[in-house]
């Protein structure tokens, strides 16, 4: 340790490196709390001689992760950590993490050690020369192997979304779907602002936003199978990946979630109708009366539980798939929202109806009057379920 006149200063190498920041490593993470520590080692020995940070930003793991980078933090100042409450998302937690270095270069990487940190350096020098605007680990280039992956199924997988993903961009890569790149920090933030952040695949987005084709440099990459935890790619991956497209192609017209929330609805009022054939037809009987109930008493109570089923179904669907970066988990905050849910809809509902109501009343089609009531009903909805259930009052 030397002391200078009132200043301390750590006689620690990453202490003591004043050169230049040369590169920002992103890792987004949740639950990775076991791998932070060997990863810093891993990066450290790719990078010798380069002056780098790594930056994991942490979806709120429950698991301690984003105490586990805080604590190596304090021993080494090139590794920050930013944790993020109420939202998650691999494709926005890249993009946070690359916009908050002021690093000329930026990587985003997985945290879980199937991406090799080795690969890192020639990245750098690639892009660095001036010949490439990004530069790229693919799994499926020549040279290339998934061998220890372990998952012949994921592979498959894989290259059919590849296929997909060649066709938005109009670049033809050999794996689009990396989650492994290197990009000049001025090019993504001169985009970042129409970066969708949806589904978890950054790589993609970039691609089929940037209006000047980008030079690429692919590096071949032999895929490993996870160190530590499980993957954070869970049931959602195929839908997230489509949701992503879906973005690109039309969600400047009809905003994303506000689509999905629509579809969502759309499928319930199936489950709705489903719902109320089976409680007529085999719980309560079309032509049995029970106690003194009337058979119109029968269809409306019939008719009661099978709104309370979709209503359900598509309070699940939200909240598992439209509402996915803002997921409620636990039995209490389920709960709540489910019954803030339920009053958002009831709102929802008496809007449809009184407009399609006064709209009939002033001389509207029919028609017209229902369609517009549905309409204006389900963006009542979107608004008080985004606002009460799964944002903040």
């Amino acid at each position: 340790m030397t002391i200078t006149g009132t200043h301390i200063a750590l006689d620690t190498a990453p202490q003591a490196d004043l050169r230049p920041l040369e590169l920002a490593i992103v890792l987004p993470t949740y639950n990775e709390r076991k791998n932070i520590a060997t990863m810093v080692e891993r990066i450290d020995k790719a990078l010798a001689g380069i002056a780098w940070e790594v930056i994991y930003v942490d979806d709120n793991s429950p698991d301690g992760t984003a105490d586990e980078v805080r604590r190596i933090a304090q021993e080494d100042t090139r590794v920050r950590c930013i944790q993020r409450i109420g939202r998650r998302g691999l494709a926005s937690a890249a993009i946070e993490g690359m916009c908050a270095t002021s690093a000329p270069f930026v990587a985003v990487m997985d945290a879980d050690h199937q991406h090799d940190p080795a690969l890192l350096r020639g990245m750098l020098a690639a892009v660095n020369s001036g010949e490439y605007d990004l530069a790229y680990a693919s799994r499926f280039a020549e040279g290339a192997s998934t061998e220890e992956w372990g998952r012949p199924d994921r592979v498959k997988a894989s290259g059919f979304a590849n296929k997909i993903a060649n066709k938005v961009t109009g670049v033809e890569l050999t794996d689009p779907m990396s989650g492994f790149f290197l990009i000049p920090a001025k090019i993504l933030r001169a985009d970042a602002h129409r970066l969708s952040g949806v589904g978890f695949k950054i790589l993609l987005d970039i691609l089929a936003t940037v209006d000047t084709p980008l030079r690429v440099k692919e590096f071949p990459m032999n895929f490993a199978a996870r160190a530590e935890g499980e993957s954070k790619l869970d049931q959602t991956v195929v839908f997230e990946f489509l949701v992503g497209l879906y973005d690109k192609w039309l969600g400047r017209i009809i905003p994303t979630r506000f689509a999905l929330f629509g579809t969502v609805g759309a499928m319930g009022v199936v489950v709705q109708v489903a719902a109320l054939w089976v409680l007529l037809h085999f719980v309560f009987g079309v032509r049995f009366v029970i106690g003194n109930w009337s058979e119109s008493t029968t269809f409306n109570v019939a008719n009661a539980i099978a709104a309370l089923v979709a209503m359900t179904f598509n309070f699940v669907l939200n909240n598992e798939l439209t509402y996915s970066d803002k997921r409620l988990r636990g039995f209490g905050p389920v709960l709540r929202g489910w019954a803030q849910f339920a009053v958002a809809c009831s709102l929802g509902l008496l809007t449809n109806v009184g407009s399609a109501a006064v709209l009939k009343t002033i001389g509207i089609h029919s028609a017209i009057a229902v369609v517009t009531g549905i309409v204006l009903g389900a963006v009542w909805n979107f608004a008080l379920s985004s606002k009460f259930v799964w944002g903040k009052y």
